[in-house]
């Protein structure tokens, strides 16, 4: 898995987005403090208010950003976006209100809706080859695991030296030195074939993405990992102390049983993914994350609890870091950063219904209730994509243009007559999935 760091380009950006990781993991538990700090016993709601905020921006301004990506070169679009991040970092420290706390979480999270994608989408640009790029995805999830570990723990040490506005620097100086990394490397920036309009550069995307079965199916997928996601977020704090009676060690050691498992699925796919499709093992960890839902409300030790998170966390990464490679597939290079916005905003949207879903039924219900509405969405992601992701997806469909010109390019290069057969990606002469092939 390693040897695709020989990359230097790669090598660069994969750098690039460890060190904002752990600024933006020092910035989480920054904001958790300055909340209590202002708030007090209302920090909880502040924190809860932010993340919504979070959510909303990512939902609604990502398919935002993506329609203008293709107006400024990628390079410049992310130091930009990564220098705009440290700005705002650098005034977190000097809030006073709680209103300014949401003003900046909003500019930082906008920034991000843009970044994000962007470079997601850059990579497979970077790394053309498939097998190179399914272990760049296991790699990033790697990255985003040792982060939620890690993170906590360096806070925890600086903390021991420093007053918690200290760690707001840490984030400026993540932001600042992957603005630099990026700043040391070229990047491709494929250029769209044709000027569209704003609305049809915002929507472009999300017109592909739920024009595409493997993709439809994708999506059903993520609402099964948000639901056992947010279950995990949210609930382990209660569950742990006012379910088990037990202390902040042991949330520390759940999540971290979590974070193990996703761990071990990262490591584990690249060779997996060789050997077989994507769907059955995106399909398997989404089941068994639903499983692990059902199984929740029998977890009544804290063993049983780390096993549970455990097994949760490798279907976690069994179903999501395959997911670039379906996105990968499903779209012209000029589209791609589109089609990462609308997975990053619909993705989103999962979590954006299941945080408060599975707080507040936790805590009017039980979590034996918070389990099993979890699990209900669950089966209802797994069912659905089950459903309209096909078990054996052809390559090859054919398919005809009625009304195409005979003499247009896409005629001349894939054979003339009313039907002709190649793989499909939807774009402007495909705007719909053939049913025939």
């Amino acid at each position: 898995m390693l040897r695709i760091l020989a990359h230097r380009t790669y090598r660069h950006l994969f750098a690039a987005q460890v060190i904002a990781l752990i600024g933006t993991g020092l910035a989480t538990v920054a904001l958790g403090l300055l909340a209590w700090d202002i708030a007090g016993a209302g920090a909880g709601l502040v924190l809860g208010t932010a993340l919504a905020i979070k959510m909303i921006a990512y939902v609604v301004l990502a398919p935002i950003a993506s329609a203008f990506a293709d107006r400024v070169p990628r390079r410049a679009m992310l130091v930009s976006l990564d220098l705009i991040r440290a700005t705002v970092a650098v005034a977190l420290p000097f809030v006073t209100e709680v209103w300014q706390i949401y003003v900046l979480i909003f500019l930082l999270q906008a920034a991000s809706a843009g970044f994000t994608p962007t470079f997601q989408a850059t990579i497979p640009d970077v790394l053309p080859d498939e097998g190179d790029y399914t272990r760049a995805l296991s790699l990033s999830r790697l990255a985003y695991d040792l982060e939620n570990l890690l993170s906590p723990m360096l806070a925890a040490a600086l903390l021991t030296i420093v007053s918690f506005p200290v760690l707001f620097a840490g984030t400026v100086v993540g932001f600042l030195a992957s603005a630099a990394l990026v700043m040391t490397v070229g990047l491709p920036s494929p250029q769209p074939v044709a000027r569209r309009g704003v609305w049809d550069r915002t929507s472009r995307g999300i017109r592909i993405y739920l024009a595409t079965p493997r993709l439809r199916g994708l999506l059903a997928l993520n609402l099964a990992v948000s639901a056992a996601g947010a279950m995990v977020i949210v609930n382990t704090v209660v569950i742990v102390q006012a379910s088990l009676g037990l202390g902040e060690f042991q949330v520390a050691l759940a999540l971290g049983a979590f974070g193990a498992g996703s761990m071990s699925a990262a490591l584990l796919l690249p060779r997996l993914l060789d050997r077989i499709p994507d769907r059955p093992p995106m399909i398997w960890g989404a089941a068994l994350l639903t499983l692990g839902m059902a199984a929740g409300p029998f977890a009544g030790s804290f063993p049983t609890l780390l096993a549970l998170w455990l097994v949760m966390g490798f279907g976690n990464s069994l179903t999501m870091t395959p997911a670039g490679r379906l996105l990968r597939r499903s779209a012209h290079a000029e589209d791609r950063p589109a089609v990462f916005a609308a997975q990053f905003a619909l993705s989103h949207a999962g979590w954006l219904l299941t945080y408060p879903l599975a707080g507040r039924i936790g805590a009017a219900y039980g979590m034996d209730a918070a389990f099993v509405t979890m699990a209900v969405i669950g089966v209802i992601g797994v069912a659905v994509a089950f459903r309209v992701w096909p078990g054996s997806e052809p390559c090859i469909l054919t398919h005809s243009h009625p009304g195409l010109d005979p003499a247009h390019p896409h005629l001349q290069e894939n054979g003339h007559g009313p039907n002709h057969r190649h793989a499909i990606t939807i774009d402007d002469l495909h705007r719909h999935w053939p049913t025939n092939g």
